[in-house]
């Protein structure tokens, strides 16, 4: 039996780190953290090694944990040096690999070296200015070389987008974490009494790409009118930049930063809220935001923006609330309008369900890794059957 080695480099989110605090009985920081580090460790356990490499860690370091998986640190905190990244990998000289974030010079060293890889992405991609355009033909034509053997893309959009800029479709697969949560296990929603403030919510990576300064901007102006905000912020506000500025347009009355939250606490804070806010801007590039899935299980309405890896999935007046992205007036008429209309609001919770369930797909994280490995006809068969080009996604 030939030797399977098998490297999985990402940019951040640190195995060590992640799989020490867990078993220390620590909380997930995100959604299927536990599933994720539990099922590189049981990849390992049916070849002879596996290995994740982390671009971002605190310090560098390479080491085998318990579980016997090997933990390899780059030690980068800010910018990735590409060449140090690709030395870590040549040292560890892997059979098999898993990129798992977009570098290309990886790519090309895994062609030129003849390792067995695919791409498993969670982000989509930048297409609109020219330099953009210029790094995506670079990367179709990298992607589209037979050595890289599957593109997953989580989710459907962020597979289409990939084969609008020309991977092909027999090569792409459509891929989801597990799911834990489900809207079944709640009632729909009806508005709460106004005379009480409305409770907003936001989680996610604290950027003005991600809209939270169109979120600030939008609660000056509905506390202008004198209507009843307070809104909740989940993530990591990197030098207070984002509470200065709710400093500076005087409503630091109504924001609460609540800093980094452990995953357990995500739905019971959507269940509490009674609008979940994701408003995106399109130069962000979304895959399908988790705080999405979580709002639709914990049946609240979403106010989101027209990010167009949200449009195809989310309708507005029927599954949710559709702004333009980084207009914050427009988000603030959309948070009004949300409160104003009962009947709209209830219907949205009811319809999360459905909305859900559309969003569901067959091809989980550690599946797609395994049948890949274990190169049999069967889960060949089962990778055929699961492209975009099946038609299964239609």
């Amino acid at each position: 039996m030939n030797q399977k080695r098998l490297l999985i480099v990402q940019y951040a989110g640190d195995y060590r780190e992640a799989f020490l605090r867990l078993s220390q009985g620590g909380e997930e920081t995100y959604y299927a953290q536990k599933y994720s580090v539990d099922a590189i460790a049981t990849i390992g356990q049916q070849i002879d090694e596996v290995a994740t490499l982390c671009c971002m860690t605190k310090e560098p370091y390479n080491e085998i944990l318990k579980n016997g998986t090997r933990a390899i640190g780059a030690g980068f905190n800010s910018k990735i040096q590409v060449k140090q990244i690709i030395k870590l990998i040549k040292e560890y000289n892997p059979t098999h690999l898993v990129m798992r974030t977009n570098i290309q010079e990886v790519f090309s060293w895994a062609i030129k070296n003849n390792v067995q890889t695919i791409a498993m992405f969670a982000e989509s991609l930048s297409t609109k200015k020219m330099r953009d355009i210029f790094r995506n033909y670079l990367l179709k034509n990298l992607l589209n070389h037979d050595i890289i053997e599957w593109v997953g893309c989580y989710g459907i959009n962020s597979s289409l987008l990939f084969q609008e800029i020309g991977i092909k479709s027999e090569k792409i697969i459509p891929w989801d974490f597990i799911a834990t949560e489900s809207p079944e296990n709640f009632p729909p929603k009806t508005l709460q009494d106004n005379s009480k403030p409305w409770k907003l919510f936001y989680i996610g990576s604290m950027i003005e790409a991600k809209g939270v300064g169109d979120i600030l901007e939008s609660i000056a102006q509905l506390k202008v009118k004198k209507l009843p905000v307070n809104l909740k912020i989940a993530g990591r506000d990197e030098n207070n930049f984002f509470l200065n500025k709710a400093r500076q347009l005087k409503i630091e009355d109504c924001v609460e930063f609540l800093g980094i939250v452990p995953n357990s606490t995500v739905l019971p804070l959507m269940r509490e809220a009674d609008t979940v806010l994701v408003p995106s801007r399109h130069e962000y590039p979304e895959g399908f935001p988790l705080a999405i899935t979580h709002a639709l299980c914990a049946r609240t309405p979403i106010v989101a923006s027209d990010h167009p890896m949200f449009t195809k999935n989310l309708k507005d007046g029927m599954s949710a609330i559709i702004f333009p992205a980084g207009n914050s007036s427009a988000l603030a008429t959309s948070i009004e309008k949300l409160f104003s209309d009962s009947a709209l609001y209830h219907s949205l919770s009811i319809a999360s369900y459905e909305t859900w369930k559309n969003l569901q797909i067959p091809v989980k994280f550690a599946d797609m890794i395994n049948r890949w490995l274990n190169d049999s006809l069967e889960n060949q068969q089962w990778l055929f059957e699961h492209r975009l080009a099946s038609g299964s996604y239609n």
